[in-house]
């Protein structure tokens, strides 16, 4: 099943999400509500969403970068992004426990903000920890594009949408994202943009 995806304006996007009972994880509810997302999230297509942004206030978020997202990106972008597939997994309760000083700024996108695109800087590396699918604590260690998908995903349980991170003048529709900046290096998009640094 296809869950609908909330867009901003909603009051459950700028919420603190509740955390999930270890009891609740259980449920078979939970168990139907993550497939509903990660259905959701890859008829999107996106590479996460997070429960309140489909309307739901709870701290659990999919996340899943698939190979054929990466095929028309050129090496080159990939190597600056750091990105590889990333396999689906459920984070429930996640929190970032440590973060790296380093930062670097991309394009990002929301589906919750369809169809705009703004530089974000972001920690380049984050660990975090959460509870699985089986209620089991886990620890990862992320850098690159998916340290970049986790630090937005976990802000959406935070009531923070990427809009209030980003660089106000980058703000943009895919279609100007398409014809002026996709393939271009963050560098010249600043200099073109006229920002600093």
């Amino acid at each position: 099943m296809l869950l609908k995806i909330v867009q901003a304006g909603e009051p459950v996007l700028r919420a603190d999400a509740s955390p999930v009972a270890k009891e609740q994880i259980e449920l078979a509810q939970t168990k139907v509500l993550i497939d509903w997302m990660r259905d959701t999230m890859r008829d999107a297509p996106g590479v996460g969403l997070a429960a309140p942004q489909v309307g739901i206030s709870l701290q659990l978020a999919v996340i899943e970068d698939r190979p054929e997202y990466l095929r028309d990106v050129s090496p080159e972008l990939l190597a600056d992004r750091e990105r590889s597939p990333v396999e689906f997994h459920a984070l429930i309760n996640p929190r970032i426990v440590e973060r790296s000083d380093e930062q670097v700024e991309f394009f990002e996108g929301c589906l919750s903000v369809a169809g705009f695109s703004a530089l974000v800087k972001r920690s380049r590396e984050v660990t975090v920890e959460y509870l699985d699918e089986r209620g089991e604590e886990r620890r990862l260690e992320a850098r690159g594009w998916y340290a970049r998908i986790l630090q937005h995903e976990i802000d959406h349980l935070n009531g923070t949408l990427y809009i209030d991170r980003m660089e106000p003048r980058s703000f943009t529709n895919l279609e100007n994202m398409g014809r002026h900046w996709k393939n271009r290096a963050v560098a010249d998009v600043r200099r073109a943009l006229r920002l600093p640094g």
